[in-house]
């Protein structure tokens, strides 16, 4: 099965902007927004929900505090109870420095882990590309054709409009997720 897709190409973040602020005014629902870095407002203006990675994010670390402590408790007084320097069998003090690593280590790995789940990326995924140029130096308002196959031209008509360098129809295989599933 094929999936169609209409991509208004733009040179610049604040024609992007703008005709993204027009086309949500408008009623127009955006599947995504692709851009080759950052465009710091484009969040707001896309209603983009606040992600829940940074939830994930501290289980993930209170987790690898809780592990460190106990591992280090069960070690120091049940496994191993030696006297290094004359410090007593539990030392929280002496923890701290590897709680606080463990827990710097299972929030990272467990926030990337999470993240390549959530969006459904591997190493051994081969994705398609919608635009190649969004990585380099285009932005794109992409809209999926499957609800807008009708109103294609008004569509393309708006965009032009709205100052869109490129109009173009892509065709793929494979469904690309919209932004409100990436960000769920």
């Amino acid at each position: 099965m094929a999936y169609r897709y209409l991509l208004g190409l733009f040179d610049d973040e604040v024609p992007l902007l703008d005709a993204v602020g027009k086309l949500r005014h408008d009623g127009w629902h955006i599947h995504d927004v692709l851009t080759p870095f950052p465009v710091h407002g484009l969040d707001p203006v896309l209603g983009l929900k606040e992600t829940r990675l940074h939830t994930a994010g501290f289980v993930f670390g209170a987790t690898g505090t809780a592990f460190a402590l106990l591992a280090m408790t069960y070690i120091s007084t049940v496994d191993w109870p030696n006297v290094f320097g004359g410090k007593p069998y539990f030392s929280l003090p002496a923890f701290i420095p590897i709680a606080f690593e463990v827990t710097v280590l299972f929030a990272s790995v467990g926030m990337v882990i999470t993240y390549y789940l959530r969006n459904r990326l591997s190493v051994f995924a081969h994705p398609e590309i919608l635009e190649p140029r969004t990585s380099n130096d285009r932005f794109a308002i992409v809209f999926d054709l499957g609800k807008y196959n009708d109103d294609a031209g008004k569509l393309e008509e708006a965009l032009l409009r709205m100052g869109a360098v490129e109009v173009k129809v892509r065709e793929m295989n494979q469904r690309q997720r919209s932004h409100n599933e990436q960000s769920a």
